[in-house]
């Protein structure tokens, strides 16, 4: 699809004898003419910021509008405004799709401007170009419930059929890389469109929260325990932070955003451009959360070949978003591959990461002395560094951590006794 926008926007290049730049209707950028020209004042300022950002900004947007781009039919000339950012005139040719505008495309405009028989060609392709944006809006709208049947579905043939419909729906692209973006919470049970986020395949909201319901698509493959890290991630999907949270050395709090007890998590297959270039997701991520609630987070997955393991894929996607609301230091937007311990913890299934020895530390009345221990074990056990991230002395230090010792019945002196309770502090903020 990238390849057939490219070659429409070549095309209107070469009529009107300009580079063209191909937007969507949210001014992002989808495909650009090469630049081959040595008048360097043809990459003027928004052009240049619209390749390097892939958008523009709300200045130059609110500018263009003013012009009524969103309701014109043919060709609008756009005077320059260097107040807006905007240092060239323009000319602008919606892309519209049976009335509706999807897109717009951009030239340079000098005068006299090209032909009118060469703008009407020019407009003849981007009807076409509107054609293509609407086919692919449709076909975003029905994978949208393939790809969440894939995540809702038990293991078993209701999976491998779901799994089946998706990779037919895709065609081709299904072997391709892609990447899952956990989006939490989302805001409603509707989805946007896969022109919302720059290389969505499709996209689909799932419930999210604590008994919101199983999304148990990674039972599939790859996670431990018949893949329970997509439940974990759909079931336990609040941060539950507490007093014992975030006042050590680089802890930085609990987070609020993704908190509650219900609603929606948004799930994305971005496409890549190769494997292991994550980019395009992280991209679309950070688009997604301006439109998420505040305080949202998201989670993406490492890259896979194919959609095989697209179960496990979805584990870690809402493992690291729990990760980011648990540890707001980790996002707002969270790799798998940079979550640490949390890439273990969050394919714990609910309730288990609770260890029956640690419980009594837990309850509110021990939160200081829960803090105590973790900023302890986080400072790999070095008193003086602890006392210091805590600002006590070393005396309450050590009475602090004979209490723990008391109320836990660990030693931690003990090397395995400590990872058991560093592994429960942890994964209650989960």
């Amino acid at each position: 699809m990238k390849g057939d926008y490219q070659d429409l926007v070549d095309e209107i290049s070469a009529l009107l004898g300009a580079p063209a730049t191909l937007e969507d209707r949210d001014f992002g950028l989808i495909a650009f003419g090469a630049h081959d020209s040595d008048d360097d004042t043809a990459m003027d300022p928004v052009r240049t910021r619209s390749i390097l950002t892939r958008r523009s900004t709300p200045a130059v947007r609110a500018w263009f509008e003013g012009f009524g781009i969103t309701r014109a039919k043919g060709p609008v000339r756009i005077p320059a405004a260097p107040d807006a950012g905007v240092y060239r005139d323009r000319l602008c040719l919606p892309v519209r799709h049976r009335g509706v505008v999807l897109g717009y495309v951009w030239l340079l405009d000098a005068s006299p401007g090209p032909a009118p028989e060469r703008l009407d060609a020019a407009m003849e392709v981007a009807s076409r170009i509107g054609a293509l944006l609407a086919d692919e809006e449709r076909a975003g709208a029905d994978l949208s419930r393939e790809l969440r049947a894939v995540l809702t579905a038990e293991r078993g043939w209701q999976y491998d059929m779901a799994l089946t419909a998706l990779r037919t729906a895709l065609g081709p692209a299904a072997d391709g890389p892609h990447a899952l973006v956990c989006v939490a919470p989302w805001p409603g049970d509707a989805g946007p469109s896969t022109r919302t986020a720059p290389g969505a395949a499709a996209l689909c909201t799932v419930p999210w929260g604590i008994g919101s319901g199983r999304v148990t698509g990674a039972d599939a493959g790859g996670a431990s325990g018949g893949g329970r890290a997509a439940e974990a991630g759909s079931r336990g999907g609040r941060a539950r932070g507490s007093g014992a949270e975030g006042r050590g050395p680089g802890a930085d709090g609990p987070g609020s955003g993704a908190e509650g007890g219900g609603g929606h998590a948004l799930a994305v297959l971005v496409r890549l451009r190769a494997a292991g270039a994550l980019a395009p997701a992280l991209t679309a991520a950070g688009r997604l959360l301006d439109a998420a609630v505040p305080g949202a987070v998201a989670g993406v997955a490492d890259p896979r070949q194919g959609l095989a393991d697209l179960g496990a894929a979805w584990g870690e996607a809402t493992a690291a978003a729990r990760a980011a609301a648990a540890r707001p230091r980790l996002g707002p937007v969270a790799p798998w591959s940079s979550i640490g311990p949390y890439r273990l913890l969050g394919a714990l299934p609910p309730g288990t990461a609770t260890d029956p020895a640690v419980r009594p530390l837990l309850t509110p009345a021990h939160a200081e002395l829960a803090r105590t221990a973790e900023v302890f074990l986080d400072c790999a056990g070095q008193a003086g560094r602890t006392a210091g991230a805590l600002g006590i002395h070393r005396q309450t230090l050590y009475y602090r951590l004979s209490r723990v010792e008391q109320l836990t019945g660990l030693d931690l002196n003990d090397g395995e006794d400590r990872l058991l309770l560093h592994m429960a502090l942890k994964a209650r903020l989960l």
